[in-house]
């Protein structure tokens, strides 16, 4: 599996888990929308910096080759899955008093 397969994959299990199976719909939410550009900026620094310097290498075979500030695209899908999934349960859990 490459990993562009991962991570869209998990980008599409995180909208699912967001819409159908949590039902917390963050991504219906402006707040959602608002406040995630403040998380892309902060990724796109820190994924600039472990690529850029060479911490972090993909094998151009497992990846689409195109590039934001040196990470690969598939690093803002799989950044964006984690997000998503990770406040989802937030509010899920939130919603039954845990």
């Amino acid at each position: 599996m490459t990993y562009t397969v991962a991570a869209f994959a998990g980008l599409a299990g995180a909208v699912l888990a967001d819409l159908a199976v949590l039902r917390t719909r963050l991504l219906l939410r402006v707040t959602f929308w608002a406040t995630y550009p403040i998380v892309l900026f902060f990724q796109l620094v820190a994924n600039g910096v472990l690529t850029g310097r060479g911490v972090v290498r993909y094998d151009p075979g497992a990846v689409l080759g195109w590039r934001i500030v040196y990470a690969p695209v598939e690093d803002l899908a799989f950044g964006f899955a984690l997000v998503l999934l990770t406040l989802s349960l937030w509010v899920w859990w939130e919603r039954r008093g845990v």
